[in-house]
């Protein structure tokens, strides 16, 4: 056991946590009996007459938090998420799959939903993934027509790189079966050359516009305007569900200056709950780099972290690079962000201000440019500690996974994806999908393993990751690839808080339950490394503390 020195007491809360077990994630003491917490810091660990012992000696009068039954485990890192897009599409109808099983099923979903908005106010939706429809195939404009004619229809997809949308919403914006396609989007047409209603990333500009978070070819533009006091009621609400999942720490995987106000907005009222490291996307590079925001910056719950890039598209949508093209629709080929050359040039300057980079791929050729790129960054300037990140990083090959441990590049994984449209990837790219995010390969060959949820992609619910990491079942009962893919469930936990720590650069103050670090942790109703596999994502999340103090309470707790 490890203890801090002792600490002025004054006006400061003292808690003794214990519960029937405290899943440290420390190698040294992996397993507890009891905390103690003060200012926010854990001050000890060990068995209960030790940290009653450090209490005393401290000069310290606790009080006691006693979970008897429970397992308690360090709060869970969503190191890859986009909590301003998720909070907005929580004020948006819920067309996942738990809610629709088919395309009327969203259409009615759809006009319910638009009964309760104003005239003329935008019918949103999000959550279909076209492969868990019954018709295993995206809705069309047509049938979008069924839920308004008078005004705009959206549904966009769980990928979040597109959707379809109705007539009313083509028309107003001018689209016809002329209109081009633009530079990295598409709006997409049937044989006979007519427009379905389903658009992709830059083709999304006709509903966002040109000037949010997408700017040339950085990254698509997901987000809809909204008023900033909307923004701090979105944020608000998703706070409330990173919480309930037992999320205390996260990376925000696309920050622009909207996503800067509303946070800085957030912090200013008092109001920032989670912990946030944020990554600006490639577009601020220069603007980042001349302000100097090149090396830890801001407090423990805001701070700059470093630079988002894209390299491709995505799986879900089918705007992921391959050059050949899909199997199960060989006339798309998804597209690059960048050419090789200038995305190398955007690493190198990143990297040769001290930054670390955190790029999407998820092609075979998408993650190999990416690779090169760090390759020769890190020959430029030598760096044994840059963790330079590839985000999702779905279909790597062998070898780059070899060059990944060789250089130190730390893939950020959703192992929900798979979970939630595993099989998609399989009739989309044939027999590679099946490797959609390998984590025993990486594992294997000394790579490590950081798991996330991409929310709004999936829901910030680690459990269920954890559950997907360790089985690689999906949600409609297949199983994903050979045994070796699987990792144990202690792999899976580390993944979801240690290693996520790590690949935001925060491993000294979060993810394990140690003295000296911060006492974010969670209570979840039964311990995930004794249960059956194929029941990690139904134990309960009873409690989430930040800070030491209980962040949230469960219904039924």
């Amino acid at each position: 056991m490890r203890q801090l020195a002792t600490y002025d007491a004054r006006d400061s809360k003292v808690t003794i946590v214990t519960a029937e077990t405290i899943l440290t994630v420390d190698d040294a003491h992996p397993e507890a009996e009891a905390m103690l917490t003060y200012r926010g810091m854990i001050l000890a660990v060990g068995s209960v007459s030790e940290v009653e012992a450090a209490a005393v000696e401290a000069g310290l009068e606790p009080e006691r938090a006693a979970y008897p039954g429970a397992t308690i485990v360090p709060g869970f890192i969503d190191a890859h998420a986009h909590p301003l897009m998720y909070g907005q599409l929580l004020t948006w109808v819920d067309v996942s799959p738990a809610q629709v099983a088919n395309i009327p099923e969203l259409v009615e979903r759809m006009r319910e939903g638009g009964g309760k908005l104003p005239a003329g106010v935008p019918i949103r939706g999000y959550g279909y993934e076209q492969r868990n429809l019954g018709e295993r195939r995206h809705p069309t404009r047509h049938e979008l027509d069924q839920v308004a004619t008078d005004r705009e229809v959206y549904v966009m997809n769980a990928s979040g790189h597109g959707g379809v949308v109705n007539t009313f919403t083509l028309e107003k914006f001018g689209i016809t079966r002329d209109t081009p396609n633009p530079e990295g989007g598409e709006f997409f047409r049937d044989a006979d050359g007519e427009l379905t209603g389903e658009l992709s990333d830059a083709a999304c500009n006709v509903l966002t516009g040109l000037h949010g978070v997408k700017i040339g070819h950085h990254g698509p533009n997901f987000h809809l305007g909204d008023a900033p006091a909307e923004h701090q009621r979105q944020l608000d609400l998703v706070q409330r569900e990173f919480l309930a999942g037992g999320v205390t720490a996260l990376g925000d995987a696309q920050v622009s200056q909207r996503e800067l106000a509303a946070y800085l907005e957030l912090a200013d009222r008092g109001a920032l709950d989670v912990r946030v490291s944020m990554y600006f996307l490639s577009h601020l590079l220069d603007q980042v780099v001349d302000l100097g925001l090149t090396g830890p910056f801001g407090n423990a719950f805001l701070s700059a972290t470093g630079i988002k890039l894209y390299a491709d598209g995505t799986l879900g949508g089918w705007t992921a690079y391959f050059p050949d093209g899909y199997v199960g629709d060989p006339c798309r080929k998804g597209q690059l962000y960048h050419e090789p050359r200038e995305y190398t040039e955007l690493v190198r300057k990143a990297h040769g201000a001290g930054l670390q980079t955190a790029t999407h791929a998820q092609s075979p050729t998408a993650i190999k440019m990416v690779v090169d790129a760090i390759e020769q960054a890190l020959a430029d300037r030598p760096d044994s500690d840059a963790r330079h990140r590839i985000e999702h990083c779905g279909l790597p090959t062998e070898a780059e996974i070899e060059r990944m441990a060789t250089l130190g590049i730390r893939p950020v994984n959703q192992t929900q994806h798979y979970y939630n449209w595993g099989e998609g990837v399989e009739q989309a790219i044939g027999t590679p999908g099946e490797r959609f995010n390998p984590l025993g390969e990486f594992r294997d060959a000394g790579v490590p393993i950081t798991i996330s949820s991409d929310a709004p992609v999936a829901e910030p619910r680690p459990l269920e990751a954890i559950q997907a990491a360790v089985t690689r079942v999906t949600r409609r009962g297949a199983k994903l690839g050979p045994d070796s893919l699987r990792i144990t469930a202690a792999e899976a936990l580390r993944g979801h808080t240690l290693e996520g720590a790590v690949s935001l650069g925060r491993e000294t103050e979060l993810g394990s339950l140690e003295a000296g670090k911060r006492a974010d942790f969670v209570v979840l109703g039964a311990n995930p490394l004794e249960v059956a596999g194929e029941q990690i994502a139904a134990i309960d999340v009873l409690e989430t503390w930040v800070d030491g103090t209980r962040r949230y309470v469960g219904e039924d707790n």
